[in-house]
């Protein structure tokens, strides 16, 4: 496969990521009310040098661009303050105050950046908020621009779906997700040049506290128009692109395009490593298309929720041209190569680029990757499956690594047979060996030495920025086991944000099922007002290791349990409180609760990945 890089004598990409630049917060630091740093800038202050050898020149130099941190002016009216998070928070300027786009991850880093802005441009309140998309990194910080107390009047846009998109992403599979997080995001790892230096997206995610207040105002189709503090909006909507719930937005008086995060400088993920829902790059490469035409000739910049803007008519019509193409590319290619027959991992190393997108830097793969996006588009298509009856029932790792290990002729011979393959510039494999003498022995430490010196090697020269976070966190964690701390989505708020189907769910997912096999009992809900769905019965059913629930308008038989309560209630009984400590009504046998929930598993927040 060939590659070729793009010229480090162009500059543009610094130009525009230094244009406009009007101040920094001095220091980039960030801390939580009790004095916990959640946000540290100023620990990249060692990208300001030249790339080692133990990092890809190029993700070296996608990391000096988006350790930028600061207040910018993107146009007369409109700022971004960048560097602050992951994401960027964008400001523009109304009648009476300041419209606020995608508050941050957290409430402290949005109030920082909030601060900033007030620090050039004035004390003006907040008349409004925008949530581009359904991710944490565009609403988490919402409190820190709309304190309690603050919102009332206060309009709040998001495209249809978001909020359920928005509470419901990181719940059923959450706890994995966020295990993996701590590896996509580098979490533990020093910033350092042989640590984690960015994400490619960004520089890190912050760690502090996550709001979310509901939107007012739902956009439900492109061409919608809305005027907030005097700001004319017309908006495109994009399901399915990078969020399930997102749109692009033109302000006509400001001729400026905002993009969400459907075109950013890098390539993005169909499918993130940390796990999700796989992304529609087809549907991604339309939505940019119409928006090509859609917005034709009413801007004269283009900014997003990453990275920096693209200044000119003609090069943000360029960019999302190409951007377009990218996903389109990726897409089509993939499926034209499945359908020769060839298999997800045989595509990832069969698939290039054409030279004209190889050679544009928004293109590379820091976040995303052509490895392994071209294979979440064959996981969209075929599944996990590649159809060889070989694949259909192998042995889980452990089993497997044991066999593997017994065919080399035992663990020191394939600690001796990896190395070899090390020294003959092949760690791909090396670490396939190694993992699995670990797996086969967790307890060998010469062999677990020897993978996380391979995952380091790997990781140095990985271009894609989670890529690397991945193989070094894998090499910290076999050498010192696990640490660092986990990123928490749930809150108050986050969680009354769920409906209350989504909250019975959240609890059938936790339910142990063998142990649960024997167990057949009926709870029906009368929920009051202040729920979702005020005013329903919805009866719950634990029957062969499944909780299930439906809407039950006339029940034809009676349940062993009937509560009558509202939401706060239920969240109270999920987070352990008593049925009379709560006020609920009772009519049947509250032992039935009980019984329910001694099903619920806790799962480990820390579970081993490098190791069995």
């Amino acid at each position: 496969m060939s590659d070729t890089l793009p010229s480090f004598e162009d500059t543009t990409d610094f130009d525009n990521a230094d244009r406009g630049f009007l101040g920094a917060l001095v220091p980039g630091v960030v801390t939580a009310g009790d004095g916990r740093v959640v946000w540290d800038n100023d620990a990249y202050a060692f990208l300001k040098g030249d790339c080692p050898d133990t990092a890809h020149p190029s993700l070296w130099r996608q990391g000096q661009l988006s350790a930028r941190q600061g207040l910018y002016e993107v146009t007369t009216g409109i700022y971004q303050v960048r560097g602050l998070d992951i994401s960027n928070m964008t400001l523009v300027e109304g009648e009476r105050g300041v419209i606020v786009i995608d508050p941050l991850i957290s409430v402290e880093t949005a109030a920082a950046a909030l601060a900033l802005y007030k620090e050039h441009r004035g004390d003006r309140p907040v008349t409004g908020v925008i949530y581009t998309h359904s991710h944490g990194d565009h609403f988490g910080g919402v409190r820190g621009v709309l304190p309690h107390g603050t919102e009332e009047g206060v309009p709040i846009l998001a495209p249809a779906g978001f909020l359920e998109h928005a509470v419901s992403e990181n719940v059923y599979a959450g706890n994995a997700m966020t295990r993996r997080a701590s590896y996509m995001y580098g979490v533990g790892l020093p910033k350092a040049p042989d640590g984690q230096i960015g994400v490619g997206l960004g520089q890190g995610t912050s760690t502090g506290t996550i709001s979310l207040i509901p939107p007012t105002v739902d956009i439900t189709e492109t061409g919608q128009q809305e005027t907030v503090d005097g700001v004319r909006i017309v908006f495109q909507l994009t399901p399915g692109t990078e969020a399930p719930a997102e749109m692009n937005f033109l302000f006509p008086d400001h001729r400026a395009l905002c993009l969400a995060e459907n075109a950013t400088h890098n390539m993005h993920n169909v499918l993130t490593l940390r796990g999700a829902v796989v992304r529609d790059s087809r549907i991604w490469a339309h939505y940019l298309d119409e928006a090509i035409e859609f917005f034709n000739g009413r801007y004269d910049v283009g900014f997003a929720s990453h990275h920096w803007p693209t200044w000119g008519h003609d090069n943000v019509v360029r960019f999302l041209a190409e951007q377009r193409d990218l996903y389109a590319y990726l897409h089509d290619q993939t499926l034209r190569l499945l359908n020769e027959g060839w298999t997800g991992v045989e595509i990832a190393e069969r698939i290039e680029l054409p030279p004209a997108l190889q050679k544009a830097w928004h293109a590379r793969g820091y976040y995303g990757s052509l490895s392994h996006n071209s294979k979440a588009v064959y996981q969209r298509y075929l599944g996990w499956y590649d159809g060889n009856p070989a694949h259909l029932w192998e042995h889980p790792p452990v089993e497997l690594a044991q066999r593997y290990v017994d065919v080399a002729g035992g663990p020191a011979e394939a600690l001796a047979k990896a190395r070899r393959y090390i020294e003959n510039g092949d760690p791909r494999f090396a670490a396939t060996l190694l993992n699995h003498v670990v797996f086969a022995d967790p307890g060998n430490e010469e062999a677990k030495e020897a993978l996380a010196g391979v995952y380091e090697k790997l990781g140095y020269g990985a271009e894609n920025a989670t890529w690397r976070n991945f193989y070094l966190r894998g090499a910290q964690e076999l050498r010192h086991g696990i640490t660092g701390d986990m990123v928490d989505m749930a809150n108050p708020e986050m969680t009354m944000a769920l409906s209350v189907p989504m909250l019975i769910d959240s609890v059938a997912v936790a339910i142990d099922g063998p142990r649960a096999w024997d167990e057949d009992l009926t709870i029906d809900l009368v929920l009051l007002d202040g729920a979702t769905d005020a005013g329903e019965r919805r009866r719950l059913t634990l029957h062969n290791g499944a909780l299930t629930h439906r809407v039950v308008a006339e029940p034809r038989t009676p349940a062993g349990l009937t509560l009558t309560l509202g939401k706060a209630q239920l969240l109270g009984l999920l987070a352990g409180k008593s049925l009379q400590e709560l006020g609920i009504g009772v009519e049947g046998d509250p032992a039935l609760l009980t019984r329910l929930f001694s099903y619920v598993s806790k799962p480990d927040a820390r579970f081993p990945i490098v190791t069995p």
